[in-house]
């Protein structure tokens, strides 16, 4: 991973003048705003949804190159050149089988959740409470040929498995914090971990209350059929370049992930976000710009989001310190979410939000911002590039699940958010706007909050 400390110029200067550059709409703003709204076509963005969501698209699939190959087709067919960028990593097909019963509880019902990357193992052994499984939660347990009962939360759930395995834990039950059940990933292979799944909150609870109560419970937790291979993804990039004679050497970036979770259709995480993309790289494909847009669909984001650590990693340091903004966009259409965010991985401000924040204001209304990482924005922001993850939260419950279809899409979402970043990003590239270097701050920004709103 690159986690390069590059600060471009054009983020100091905005620093320097407290991040309000474009916040303040000018009155032409509007007018360039209905050139882009007027344009979006939110029946293109629902059938595209449509299209991708009709399987699973698991990185290193063929599912997922189907969806790679649709992509690249749709941005050929507005007149872009594109580039399929591969890249290397470890994939995962999830077990055939996946069991747990407890002594005593035989006519139970679990309902269980697997973790991408997760091994196979057949292990029976005293249920133990581990708390949340961080290291102070173990330091002091015997977990010697045990099951490690985990809550979520705190830290990643891989380090809840090794923190257990490292005191001899031979398999680990994780339960949720939240309502459903919990489809996760251990973020790569390792060899320390052992055998985990993933159990309901109340479920969780309620053994966790037998065990608060002195009763001793043995576990059995089953893994079989599960494989981790070495595989391919890929990103799809399509690049606007700017109009001839009017190139300001600036670059912005318009993002979302096209993989989906094993299991999940994926139509809101993230063919929502997709779908955008490209309906946005349709209408600004002949729009005037003075700064290069690249539109950029990332593989393997469930796994860690490898698409864009490749994506960056691939990047010079020229082409870091050109990018002014990256707009990710993740999860944008359920009707069930919350409303609308843009997260920062700091939880500060910056260029993106402030043009999200003004956009919103003009079109509808103003969007707050808040601390998340968790998405293809991440990468970016490592390097120095001011960047944002719009999306919607709280995230529907259905979340990583068979239920994430297309009957869930919400087509006033959909419009919304391509409505609010298609008119910041065009506000960045038209051309009658300044280099962000050199922009007038304006006295008056637009009032947007910080707003502590959970994902889930």
């Amino acid at each position: 991973m690159l986690k390069k400390s590059v600060i471009p110029f054009c983020l100091l200067a905005s620093l320097t003048f407290g991040m309000t550059a474009y916040a303040e709409p000018h009155p032409s703003d509007s007018a360039f705003d209905n050139k882009i709204v007027k344009r979006i076509k939110v029946e293109n963005i629902y059938q595209t949804v449509k299209d991708l969501s009709k399987e699973p698209r698991v990185a290193g699939t063929s599912s997922e190159r189907n969806a790679v190959k649709y992509i690249e087709k749709k941005f050929q067919s507005y007149g872009y050149e594109t580039e399929r960028q591969p890249f290397e990593f470890y994939s995962y097909t999830g077990p055939t089988d996946i069991e747990f019963s407890v002594i005593g509880f035989e006519d139970a019902e679990w309902e269980l959740g697997n973790f991408t990357y997760g091994v196979n193992g057949n292990v029976t052994g005293e249920l133990v409470d581990a708390g949340l499984g961080r290291v102070r939660d173990v330091a002091d347990l015997d977990l010697s040929g045990k099951v490690a009962l985990i809550k979520r939360g705190e830290i990643p759930f891989a380090e809840k498995v090794k923190n257990a395995a490292d005191k001899g834990a031979e398999a680990v039950i994780i339960f949720n914090n939240t309502s459903g059940v919990i489809n996760g990933t251990l973020g790569e292979p390792d060899d320390s971990y052992v055998p985990v799944l993933a159990l309901t909150r109340s479920q969780g609870e309620m053994l966790l209350e037998k065990l608060d109560d002195g009763e001793a419970l043995t576990a059995t937790v089953t893994v079989e059929g599960a494989e981790t291979k070495e595989s391919t993804s890929y990103n799809v990039i399509a690049t606007k370049k700017p109009d001839r004679n009017k190139d300001n050497g600036q670059i912005v970036i318009v993002g979302a992930h096209h993989d989906s979770v094993e299991g999940a259709p994926g139509a809101n995480d993230d063919a929502s976000g997709t779908a955008t993309t490209l309906e946005l790289a349709r209408v600004m494909a002949n729009m005037p710009t003075d700064t290069e847009i690249r539109f950029i669909t990332f593989g393997a984001e469930e796994n860690g989001l490898l698409g864009s650590y490749a994506y960056v990693e691939s990047l010079s340091e020229k082409e870091v310190e050109k990018t002014v903004g990256m707009f990710q966009m993740d999860m944008v259409g359920s009707r069930d979410a919350g409303k609308l965010i843009m997260y920062t991985v700091d939880g500060e401000k910056n260029v993106v939000t402030d043009l999200g924040a003004a956009a919103g204001s003009r079109l509808s209304e103003t969007v707050n911002y808040g601390l998340e990482g968790r998405s293809d924005h991440v990468p970016f922001a490592e390097v120095g590039i001011p960047a944002a993850l719009f999306i919607h939260a709280p995230v529907e419950p259905w979340y990583h699940s068979p239920e994430d279809t297309i009957d869930k899409i919400s087509k006033d979402k959909l419009q919304e958010v391509a409505e609010i970043v298609g008119a910041a990003v065009y506000q960045i590239a038209r051309p009658d706007t300044p280099a962000l270097e050199n922009a007038h701050v304006a006295p008056g920004p637009v009032d947007y909050e910080f707003e502590e709103r959970e994902l889930e």
